[in-house]
């Protein structure tokens, strides 16, 4: 056996007592045996587990009397330390031989001759290899009788798994909630549960004498039967599906299949087993369900969710073909439910639901109802568009009819927009926005008609809802300013006024003229901040121009009124108070008001006007003949001023002019002046009318013969060439 190289000799070689000579050996040992140690300790930590066994040995080597046993204890500490390498006990023997009696031979109570010492080593390393060899093969029976101790446990737990495993797939076989089918490749079924049983009718030889492939039913899905093959070929593992079956007694029954391949030990197909969930009722559910989400609970009739399905089909159609749409709403139907109730009010719509089902019969026709009381009648099966025309004559023709409601006869009339175009060109959005904007354009001139879309009106629509909608930002972003159109005194030819005309700077639109947005502002009640913001700018302007005038004659501004202005509580206060911010006198605001918003006015919207007159402010009756033009009721009201039409000018454009509207003009003069009222005209356009209408007696003018409406310093060049 190999030994340890001899430590040097030298002054320092040895260690001085003996504690320091033990600890010298027992590092000498782990230096030897770590490597082939199958231990989790760091070589320090075995060589200080190593320590007291060095100790054992010097102690066994100095032993009066002298006895090996405990050597022998060594040898099954190595064991027990993992050292089991027979490595490590040659390197232990070898270790004990060479450095034993050199590092502890001397740490005894009396020397040892040197004879002895090697006797008592021999048989010390005699007894830690005999010790050795019994721990490890004590060790080794141990670990023997383990193994075959677990083996036959492990055995015994796989035979009991496995009958555990088959009595639960037994019982979740036979109890499953679900249908379970097995089998083979050929598809013979080869066994059933009770539930798949059940499912099929009740009797089990029923099933099991089919095979799989004869469950053929019409409504199977195209890839049910490709998985199929694919799977029994082993080219596919499993597969889900939605499957209809026949049963015995021919009903039909709806299922969630799922087919998994079983393979045998070596991986090859061997049966196919099958699961099957009843979906029947739940489909029936989701079929009542679906009814109800794409029908009208009311009416029976196709809600607004199936027709936009029906309509992006009708629309997605390729091959040249096309569409026609019947979009109906009801006119005054509201007065019907306002008068006679809700209740009869739907059972008059549920009628007017069957008179138009009996409209739309043919194939490619439906009706729809979208809500309230609108309607729409789709067709995709027609040859000329005069056929849809006649689809939306026969709707109005079947309305025609009285329905009798609680002992009532109700004439129900509609209105309607007729689309009809190719397919495949608009959205169904677009689409429905322009039948709608067309049954618009239809209830506008009177209804119980139809009207057929046209592109341009659509898009003047569509602009009127966008600038409806731009509003109220346009007026915070300040993109509305006033020009002014001065007021001409006809008898010396000077500025007497102006008139402030509003203008909307439109991003996109350029400059609109109030003919474009007044009604829209009207409609959405923004003309009272927008009134407001230009009573103010009017009379700061005003203002400013009375003190630049030197001639010191006051100069009038004249503001428009709306309708939803007079109506407004706060007109009064606030006109007072922009008159008291900027300083302009009373007399210099002239209000005008339209004959048509005064007609059968009452004491309550004249009160704030006559506030306002007392006040010193003049009220003008604009538009004056375009109306009943109701000249008694002249004495009611508190005007000043009355703003003859331009439609009065206009008939004097024609040399000669005509006599009747110089007649006309003359008598509204004369009877004004008897009721000290001035007389102002609008468009005036030529000299010849300027002088026509001073000798008539009219007191002021307006028109392009004297300026176009324009920007506030232009009133300051008309003043300086009155001056001239």
């Amino acid at each position: 056996m190999s030994t340890p190289a001899q430590p040097s000799a030298g002054p320092d070689a040895e260690p001085d007592g003996p504690e320091d000579r033990l600890r010298r050996f027992a590092t000498i040992w782990s230096r030897a045996i770590f490597p082939s140690t199958a231990t989790s300790l760091t070589r320090p930590e075995f060589e200080r587990h190593l320590l007291p066994l060095a100790r054992t040995l010097s102690d066994t080597l100095h032993a009066r009397p002298f006895d090996a046993a405990a050597a022998n204890q060594v040898g099954g500490a190595l064991v027990a330390a993992h050292c089991t390498d027979p490595d490590a006990l040659s390197s232990t023997l070898g270790v004990v031989d060479s450095y034993l009696v050199l590092y502890c031979g001397s740490n005894g109570p009396s020397p040892l001759t040197t004879e002895d010492s090697r006797s008592r080593c021999a048989r010390i390393q005699h007894a830690v290899a005999a010790g050795f060899t019994q721990a490890l093969r004590e060790r080794t029976l141990a670990e023997q009788e383990a193994i075959a101790r677990s083996a036959l446990t492990a055995r015994t737990d796989a035979e009991q798994a496995l009958h555990a495993t088959e009595a639960r797939f037994r019982a979740v076989f036979k109890d499953a909630a679900i249908g379970i089918g097995i089998a083979d490749l050929d598809g013979n079924v080869l066994e059933v549960n009770d539930t798949l049983t059940r499912m099929f009718g009740g009797l089990e030889n029923h099933v099991l004498s089919h095979r799989v492939n004869e469950w053929v039913h019409p409504e199977d899905s195209p890839h049910v039967w490709r998985f199929y093959n694919e799977l029994v070929r082993g080219e596919r593992e499993h597969y889900r599906v939605e499957k209809p079956y026949y049963r015995n007694d021919g009903t039909v029954l709806w299922t969630n299949l799922t087919v998994s391949l079983l393979r045998d030990s070596e991986g090859r197909p061997e049966y196919q087993l099958a699961l099957l969930e009843d979906t029947t009722e739940r489909r029936l559910l989701n079929l009542r369900l679906r009814y109800e989400a794409t029908h009208d609970a009311l009416t029976g009739l196709p809600n607004r969710t199936l027709f936009f399905e029906r309509l992006e089909k009708a629309l997605s159609a390729g091959d040249g073909s096309r569409f026609g749409l019947c979009y109906l709403d009801l006119d005054g139907f509201k007065a019907i439910n306002d008068s006679l109730g809700h209740a009869a009010g739907d059972r008059l719509l549920v009628e007017v639901a069957d008179r138009l089902q009996s409209c739309a019969t043919a194939p490619g026709e439906m009706v729809a109802r979208l809500g309230g009381d609108e309607f729409v009648a789709l067709t995709t099966n027609f040859d000329s568009p005069a056929e849809v025309d006649e689809l939306a004559c026969r709707i109005l023709g079947v309305l025609a009819t009285p329905i009798r409601l609680d002992g009532r006869e109700l004439t129900v009339r509609g209105s309607i927009g007729v689309v009809e175009g190719p397919a495949g060109e608009r959205s169904a959005a677009e689409v429905l926005r322009s039948a709608d904007i067309t049954m618009y354009r239809a209830k506008s001139a009177g209804g119980n008609r139809f009207e057929l879309a046209d592109s341009e009106a659509d898009a003047r629509a569509i602009t009127r809802h966008g600038l409806t909608t731009a509003l109220p930002a346009a007026l915070e972003r300040g993109e509305f300013f006033i020009e002014y159109q001065p007021l001409v005194h006809l008898g010396d030819g000077t500025v007497h006024g102006a008139e402030a005309l509003v203008r909307w700077c439109h991003p996109q639109h350029g400059v609109l003229g109030p003919d474009r947005f007044i009604a829209l502002a009207e409609h959405t009640g923004l003309i009272v901040p927008l009134g407001r913001w230009v009573l103010e700018e009017s009379v700061r302007q005003a203002n400013f121009w009375q003190e630049r005038r030197t001639d010191g004659g006051p100069l009038r501004i004249n503001v428009n009124l709306s309708p939803a202005q007079l109506h407004h509580p706060q007109l009064v206060a606030e006109t007072i108070d922009v008159l008291e911010r900027s300083g302009l006198e009373a007399g210099a605001l002239c209000l005008e008001v339209t004959e048509s918003a005064l007609i059968g006015a009452d004491e309550d919207l004249l009160k704030p006007l006559r506030q306002l007159a007392e006040m010193g402010v003049d009220i003008a009756l604009d538009d004056f003949g375009t109306g009943y033009s109701n000249l008694a009721n002249l004495r009611r009201l508190p005007v000043s001023v009355l703003k003859l039409d331009r439609s009065f000018t206009q008939g004097m454009q024609h040399h000669p002019a005509d006599p009747v509207d110089l007649k006309i003009v003359e008598g509204i003069v004369s009877l004004a002046h008897s009721l000290d009222l001035a007389v102002t005209v609008e468009g005036v356009e030529t000299g010849a009318q300027a002088e026509q209408l001073r000798q008539l007696g009219c007191d002021t003018a307006q028109g392009w013969y004297y300026a176009r409406p324009g920007a506030p310093d232009r009133i300051h060049s008309l003043l300086l060439a009155d001056a001239v």
